[in-house]
């Protein structure tokens, strides 16, 4: 069996004070409140649609690392409505494609992480992850001395996924 190590999340589980949060419980989410805290380029948001919008993971397991998240505070799949369903699957792939042509990568992992036993970082606020891949980056420098390599800034990372978004529509 082979070990997904990704030590350096801590890091980000450390800065988060962690809460059982319900569906009601909006008032500290990082997801409710991120898409009226600044301008998009602040906030790291890449893309805005009527009911969810796009935005750089600031803690990426790789460079492109994004999540699309719903404005309403709901935390699971299930509790979204139709629309909510297909904008955020819409967003997902629109996401996807603009990573192929701005970045290039070689893979991606999709997914989401629903509730503290599922590895959820913001609890209660339900967002899919789009992490691009490519061959060997999880190198040694990951592995063995908990460091991550990206090769360019998030800010100019957002920078190329927003003019790919904006091609693709």
């Amino acid at each position: 069996m082979e070990i997904l190590w990704a030590g350096w999340r801590s890091a980000y589980m450390r800065a988060v004070t962690e809460q059982e949060a319900s569906d009601a419980d909006d008032a500290s989410c990082l997801f409710c409140a991120l898409p009226d805290k600044g301008s998009d380029e602040e906030t790291l948001v890449i893309a805005r649609g009527e009911l969810v919008y796009s935005v750089m993971n600031l803690y990426p397991y790789t460079t492109g690392h994004l999540m699309v998240a719903p404005y309403r505070h709901i935390g699971s799949p299930g509790k979204a409505s139709h629309d909510e369903q297909l904008e955020m699957w819409d967003f997902l792939a629109r996401s996807q494609r603009s990573l192929e042509v701005a970045l290039d990568p070689d893979g991606f992992n999709l997914g989401a992480n629903v509730g503290r036993d599922a590895g959820a970082g913001v609890l209660g606020h339900l967002h899919l992850h789009v992490v691009p891949r490519w061959r060997g980056d999880a190198n040694f420098m990951t592995t063995s001395a908990n460091v991550r390599i990206l090769p360019e800034s998030i800010q100019e990372t957002r920078s190329r996924l927003v003019e790919a978004f904006n091609k693709l529509g």
